[in-house]
């Protein structure tokens, strides 16, 4: 009961009244106290500090609450005050009681946890003990197979020497054989040498005479045929001049004779130039596709095939530029139109440096087209002379002929279709091209003229205006030049190696990489010089000694193909300005 001692322990708020008024001082005894315990001298035990004011207060207090009318209310509230303290009491135990269980179930969680860390730890050394076991297993089978295999060598060798023993020793019985017999073989022969030797000395008098005879009887079987021979021809002959009936029909029959060769020999010049120039090649065109019947004749399961033969893609094997591609591709499907609609054909010109496709594409287009294609070179024209003219109109006229079509292929077209009005062309090659201008000047549904050149600019103006299309064949690019890489590189070196037909075998590395590297350090070459050297690697496979093509002999090789190209290009700049003529790439 602090309340009694003027003591607030509760706090504000809670239960705890207001603090009681203090009881009155007696009189006299305010100061008087503290100055009577001032003056006194301290004592000496533990009471010496003790003030009884306070006790005196509280009893003073007491007496005037028991005589209070709020000395119940008093009571109650101080009852209240207890209560609520040993309630706080009672919260902090239990907060203390929480705070223990807490503490229990952090124990429980953490020994958990540490039990779970254990057996995950005895998880993982067994597995690892486990893997361990296992690859010792592993180790001790691979050792027992590698055992076992030296083992099978070890018998395999002693075999192979066995075999090289027992077949040693065979040899040897057969030389020894070979040799007996070689040596009896010369004594029979040497016993019959003499035997022959001894009975012709014997007998050489008797074969004298059996050869003397012989050609005394040849002699006279000779003179014999001769002299009857002569006889016979001089009766002959006199009964002959004697009878004239007989000479006169012998000189009408030798006239007659005369007369049906003489005329035999024209018919059949005749019947060979019509031959000529409706079946057979003429003699301006290098290769065709066109069936002759001599062709025929030699070759008809070919040319069976050939009849029965799909028309191609017109870029199949063949690799351009996307924007080229497009533009030629759509020259295939019109000439195929053309073709099946029966039109007239139009005329093209394919410019560009040499080995870019041109030779190609005109072959696949034909082809493509359901056409037959002919090649002739511009070179062979000017060599002619006179006969040119007769030439390129045989080679009209027999283009006319083809029930197919005809795709008149002309390379080199520059070698002789150069302008006229310059001194370096010849009456001759004149005459030709002028006739090659009079078969040209109008479109005909009978053939197509495709030109290729590498120097354009010095044809003759009409044979500019004979030109429908114009398409420009560039040197392959990056793109154009990996994509070439690959096709020779599947063509000329993958396959062989790996159909075995051939004595050519490929090591093993990164061949997709390679030939994009290859293609990053050939700019500038055409297609022709990647398909060279795509053969290339193949010649130096087929050189080695065990015919397996690597990584350094493509890389020699490309380094020997760039040297050359780069050689190529400085002999070009070096003509180029003398003469005018030659193009940079």
């Amino acid at each position: 009961m602090s309340w009694l001692f003027g003591i607030n322990k509760g706090p504000k708020g809670e239960g705890a009244g207001p603090a009681l008024p203090l009881p009155p001082t007696l009189p006299g005894a305010e100061g008087g106290g503290d100055s009577g315990v001032g003056d006194r001298p301290a004592p000496k035990d533990k009471w010496s500090n003790f003030d009884p004011t306070g006790l005196e207060r509280a009893a003073k207090a007491a007496r005037e609450l028991e005589h209070s009318r709020h000395a119940k209310e008093a009571l109650s509230l101080a009852q209240m005050q207890e209560h609520t303290l040993q309630l706080e009491q009672q919260s902090k135990l239990k907060e203390y009681e929480a705070a223990v269980e807490q503490l229990k179930n952090e124990q429980i969680r953490v020994q958990a946890e540490e039990r779970r860390k254990t057996l995950s730890e005895e998880t993982r050394q067994h597995q690892a003990r486990a893997q361990y076991q296992d690859k010792l297993a592993r180790q001790r089978y691979e050792d027992q197979l590698r055992q076992q295999q030296l083992l099978n060598e070890e018998n395999l060798r002693k075999q192979e020497e066995s075999v090289q023993k027992q077949e040693a020793i065979r040899q040897a019985t057969l030389e020894r054989e070979m040799e007996l017999r070689h040596k009896n073989e010369m004594l029979r022969v040497e016993a019959e040498a003499r035997a022959r030797a001894k009975a012709d000395r014997e007998n050489a008098d008797i074969i004298r005479e059996q050869i003397r005879l012989k050609a005394a009887e040849h002699r006279q079987t000779i003179l014999e045929s001769i002299r009857t021979a002569g006889t016979l021809f001089g009766e002959g002959f006199r009964t002959f001049v004697t009878d004239w009936d007989k000479v006169t029909a012998t000189v009408a029959g030798l006239t007659l004779l005369a007369v049906g060769v003489y005329s035999a020999k024209n018919a059949t010049a005749v019947a060979g130039r019509y031959i000529e120039a409706r079946l057979g090649k003429p003699s301006l065109v290098r290769e065709t596709s066109r069936i002759t019947v001599l062709e025929a004749l030699k070759h008809p399961v070919q040319v069976g095939r050939r009849l029965l033969s799909k028309p191609q893609d017109a870029l199949e094997g063949v690799v351009l530029s996307p924007k080229l591609e497009e533009r030629v591709r759509d020259i295939s499907i019109a000439t195929r139109n053309t073709k099946k609609n029966g039109s007239l054909y139009r005329n093209i010109l394919m410019y560009g440096p040499p080995g870019t496709g041109k030779t190609l594409f005109a072959k696949k287009l034909a082809l493509h087209s359901g056409m037959d294609y002919a090649i002739m070179t511009g070179g062979d024209v000017a060599p002619m002379g006179r006969e040119g003219v007769t030439a390129m109109h045989k080679v009209f006229d027999w283009a006319s002929t083809s029930r197919r079509g005809l795709l008149l292929f002309v390379d080199e077209a520059d070698a002789f279709l150069r302008k006229r009005a310059t001194e370096k062309i010849s009456e001759d090659l004149r005459a030709t091209l002028n006739a090659f201008l009079h078969r040209t000047g109008q479109h005909s549904s009978k053939f197509m003229l495709v030109l290729a050149s590498n120097q354009p600019e010095q044809f003759d103006w009409a044979i500019n205006d004979r030109i429908d299309e114009m398409v420009n064949f560039t040197l392959p690019q990056r793109e154009e030049r990996e994509r070439l890489v690959r096709l020779y590189f599947d063509r000329h070196i993958l396959k062989p190696a790996t159909e075995g037909k051939q004595r050519l075998k490929l090591a093993q590395f990164d061949y997709g990489k390679k030939c994009s590297e290859i293609a990053q350090l050939t700019e500038g070459m055409s297609g022709r010089e990647i398909a060279q050297l795509a053969v290339a690697w193949q010649a130096m496979a087929y050189a080695s000694e065990d015919g397996v093509l690597t990584e350094a002999m493509m890389d020699a090789r490309v380094k020997d193909a760039l040297q050359q190209h780069q050689q190529k290009m400085q002999w070009l700049r070096a003509d180029g300005p003398a003469d005018g003529t030659a193009q940079l790439p």
